[in-house]
């Protein structure tokens, strides 16, 4: 019997759950790790372009790594070809790879893996191993769902988040710079940790969001800057809701600025500089690729803000 009476708990919520059939686990490198067990996989080409988390998972587990470069409209360049039991991992990076063409990469090489980190709303394509992340999207701290046929036989302990919240419980009432050191060491968290079913707190969480104003209101954002911004962009771009990515010269110097303004650009895919030589184009992305919020806490007046201030920038560069 569970307790009953004393103080109440967290509210539950009932709400629909994107991606409720999936594996439900603790983070996106867990996926990857299922499916590096489940299938017995080897061998992997990856991107240069690409986390430092994958690397790590790959290490770990004894991957044998290849490499394959992209253009300026996130997709693989090279003709690949695989070698025997290798697999190809695409990785929808912004979400600028369709389902049409990645179902054209699964008919020609067969053996892929999707990395939707980056298009938490795109619809995951029958028979094709798919993992998406929470954390890059909503205010949870754990997180991954993962579609696959294979499955492990074993039992996973189930992870608990209650004691990693304060982060976000206090941005939610104060800045995001008083609890930024607690948000890393959320992120580090998961360097070591085991396959782990994701945690009951964040399940409930993201049973509370609506999923359709959530990415209405993100693709409203993206195609705001994109009206604004494009005509700048070294990029190739078609549609998204993860950020806008605008690749300019000088685009640290640009993002240096913003930061003492309080609008917070990251560098993603720091690891990029330690793959790549400085003349490719990955090196060159990685460095001057801007990723400008899109999410569902702004709308236009956030946008224009922002996109005014840039535009006010590079007049001066």
């Amino acid at each position: 019997m569970k307790e009953i009476g004393g103080y109440i708990e967290f509210e539950q919520y009932h709400g629909d759950m994107l991606h409720k059939d999936a594996i439900a686990l603790n983070c996106g490198r867990n996926c990857l790790t299922y499916l590096f067990r489940s299938r017995k996989i080897k061998k992997l080409k990856v991107p240069y372009f690409i986390c430092n988390s994958i690397y790590n998972v790959c290490d770990r587990e004894g991957i044998d790594k290849r490499y394959y470069h992209i253009g300026n409209d996130f997709k693989p360049t090279d003709d690949l070809t695989l070698a025997d039991d290798e697999w190809l991992y695409l990785v929808n990076l912004y979400g600028q790879i369709s389902n049409d063409e990645i179902q054209t990469y699964v008919d020609k090489y067969h053996r892929v893996i999707v990395d939707q980190a980056n298009d938490y709303f795109a619809v995951p394509l029958a028979n094709v191993d798919t993992f998406y992340t929470c954390r890059k999207w909503f205010g949870v701290a754990d997180g991954a769902f993962l579609y696959t046929d294979y499955s492990l036989s074993e039992e996973f302990p189930q992870d608990e988040s209650f004691d990693r919240m304060e982060f976000l419980l206090g941005r939610y009432e104060r800045t995001a710079n008083e609890f930024y050191d607690g948000y890393k060491e959320n992120n580090k968290y998961f360097i070591d940790q085991p396959i782990k079913k994701m945690s009951k707190l964040t399940n409930n969480l993201l049973h509370g969001i609506d999923y359709r104003a959530v990415e209405g209101r993100r693709r409203k954002n993206f195609k705001y800057l994109h009206k604004r911004l494009g005509g700048l962009n070294k990029l190739s771009l078609t549609t998204g809701t993860f950020m806008y990515p605008l690749m300019i010269d000088r685009g640290a110097k640009v993002r240096q600025i913003l930061q003492t303004e309080k609008i917070f650009i990251p560098v993603l895919w720091p690891t990029v500089f330690e793959v790549t030589s400085e003349d490719a184009l990955e090196y060159k992305m990685a460095e001057n690729i801007l990723p400008l919020p899109v999410d569902q806490r702004y709308g236009v007046d956030e946008m224009k803000y922002m996109s005014d201030r840039i535009l006010e920038l590079l007049e001066v560069k």
